[in-house]
């Protein structure tokens, strides 16, 4: 089909890798990154298909594709599948008998040129700059890949080289296997009844939208890839900036680069996302730089510290004694079961990037107000609402003073309700969050560990005790409705609930499911519990008053 702005077409790879196009990876894209299993299911795919017999074609997916002018296209989707293609055509060529047969697929390619019009041979398909001279060197060049596969890591020395040579070894290995008639059988199939559908625009975004239409497998290509074409073709092809722009998405990784761009554009913009980030971001943030004298400030000024920022938040790597309360808070925050106070953060992060006094008050009180969330239930769009405002407030110049960062009586009442109430009946994340901050203050913030692979919430009283226990002499059915699901009959376990431990009377509880083989417990909750000689009404309601005044003292809810 053809309109102004699409032309699509099913193409066999004889069609794609010919005169009739010249591809480029562009430096936006991402790295070379299918590995041996992806080349040898393509494989497998194409033997099977061999196998059939028939002229039944082979449809190896889409190309979506920018057409700069004539012949020359920019690769938006395909980059994987037409640099595995070639490989598999440069292997078939070095294996060729014939002479004929290797011409052909040298053709395949490389654009052959003509030496009377002093033309020279051409990549058919070029990658990005990084990878661009190693690939035309070792796999379009005519009987280099046995030498390819031999390379070592101090020659192919990024990760896209090496899976080129993995991916060509491999392939190496398989179809040396194969008689030369095989291989050429396979070489045909590969040229005249292997097809991708071939869907080529006039610009980036208009590529993109179909992409995202097409591709059901996910996007290969990311909102920050289209961002980073922008900024990068402003820049005139700035090799340092790329490079800083893929060394910052490759310490995030690609989900949290993307959700990076999402907490700028609501930091610079102070108001929730209303349209999906490829359209918002632009107006919003980006254009703007692109538009003044120095398009890299948008690298400088918020690309760069704010990834850094946003690492903090990841890792809590601030070295010194003074940093350490920072990444405590940091820690707290990380275990919130959103990250809507994340752009507020990063906010302080950029800003006050080495005051270590500053960050560990303000974060203490973002804590403070996204724990009272939490205990309140507050829904999404209040929440975000209020996290906005103290970004308002804070680009105001209140800092620590914010009134954002103010409870009202009401959510102070609220909250207090919720802290002494049925904590265990809160939604799982929640309630184990309120019981992992209750462990780090009775271990006054110095060992608390929650790094544990399982953290599990235990009833000391059991939800439904065993009739004729000791806990039915213990408690009346009017106390166990009244204490089983608050924090003072709570605990925290480093393992799966065990249904059958849960109903033993105390003593054998705490001594074989409440501590390890020495006889101790691994959290501060649990050692408290340990403690005890019998568990009574009596025991439950001294605890929930210590653990609940605990939680309000830290949180100033009084």
């Amino acid at each position: 089909m053809t309109t102004k702005t699409l032309d699509a077409h099913e193409q066999p790879l004889r069609k794609v890798f010919s005169s009739d196009y010249s591809f480029t990876i562009p430096d936006y894209q991402r790295p070379y990154r299918w590995g041996t299993e992806e080349a040898i299911h393509l494989l497998d795919d194409l033997e099977e298909a061999l196998e059939r017999s028939s002229d039944e074609p082979y449809f190896l997916g889409s190309l979506v594709l920018i057409r700069r002018s004539g012949t020359e296209f920019d690769v938006v989707d395909g980059q994987q599948r037409l640099t595995t293609l070639t490989i598999l055509f440069a292997v078939l060529r070095d294996l060729a008998a014939s002479t004929d047969d290797a011409q052909t697929l040298t053709n395949t390619v490389l654009e052959p040129g003509d030496s009377i019009d002093d033309i020279p041979p051409k990549p058919r398909l070029r990658l990005r700059k990084q990878d661009a001279s190693f690939f035309e060197r070792n796999v379009q060049t005519y009987g280099n890949v046995e030498h390819l596969a031999g390379l070592s890591n101090n020659v192919a020395l990024s990760e896209p080289q090496q899976r080129m040579r993995d991916n060509a070894r491999s392939l190496l290995t398989r179809l040396r296997a194969w008689s030369d008639a095989r291989r050429k059988q396979l070489a045909r199939l590969l040229r005249t009844q292997t097809f991708l559908v071939v869907v080529s625009t006039p610009d980036l975004n208009s590529a993109y939208r179909i992409f995202s239409v097409m591709n059901a497998r996910g996007l290969d290509l990311t909102p920050a890839d289209i961002f980073k074409s922008k900024v990068i073709g402003a820049l005139g092809d700035n090799d340092d900036y790329a490079k800083q722009w893929e060394n910052a998405e490759e310490s995030l990784g690609s989900s949290d680069f993307t959700e990076l761009f999402r907490d700028i554009r609501t930091i610079v913009n102070g108001d929730r996302a209303r349209r999906e980030l490829l359209k918002e971001f632009p107006d919003q943030v980006l254009n703007a730089y692109l538009d003044s004298p120095q398009p890299e400030r948008f690298i400088d000024d918020l690309l760069l510290p704010y990834a850094l920022a946003f690492e903090r938040t990841i890792e809590r790597d601030f070295k010194g004694t003074q940093w350490a309360p920072v990444n405590d808070w940091l820690k707290r925050l990380s275990m919130i079961d959103n990250k809507d106070w994340r752009p507020a953060a990063l906010w302080a992060l950029k800003h006050h990037a080495d005051d270590p006094a500053f960050l560990t008050e303000f974060l203490g009180k973002l804590e403070r107000l996204a724990a009272t969330f939490l205990l309140r239930r507050e829904y999404t769009t209040p929440r975000i609402t209020r996290y906005l405002d103290l970004l308002r407030d804070l680009k105001n110049g209140q800092g620590l003073a914010a009134n954002a960062f103010v409870l009202t009586d009401q959510e102070k009442d609220e909250s207090r309700e919720a802290v002494g109430g049925e904590v265990y009946r809160m939604q799982a994340e929640r309630a184990r969050y309120v019981l992992l901050r209750l462990d780090d203050l009775l271990t006054k913030g110095s060992g608390a560990t929650y790094d544990h692979s399982v953290i599990s919430i235990e009833h000391v009283l059991p939800q439904n005790p065993a009739a004729g226990s000791e806990w039915e002499t213990l408690f009346t059915a009017e106390q166990r409705k009244e204490w089983t699901h608050r924090l003072g009959n709570l605990l925290l376990l480093n393992r799966r609930k065990n249904s059958q431990a849960r109903n033993y009377d105390f003593t054998k509880k705490k001594s074989r499911y409440f501590t390890t083989s020495d006889g101790s417990a691994v959290f501060a909750l649990t050692t408290q519990v340990v403690g005890y000689d019998q568990w009574t009404p009596e025991a439950v309601t001294a605890r929930q008053t210590e653990l609940t005044k605990l939680l309000i003292d830290e949180w100033k809810l009084n």
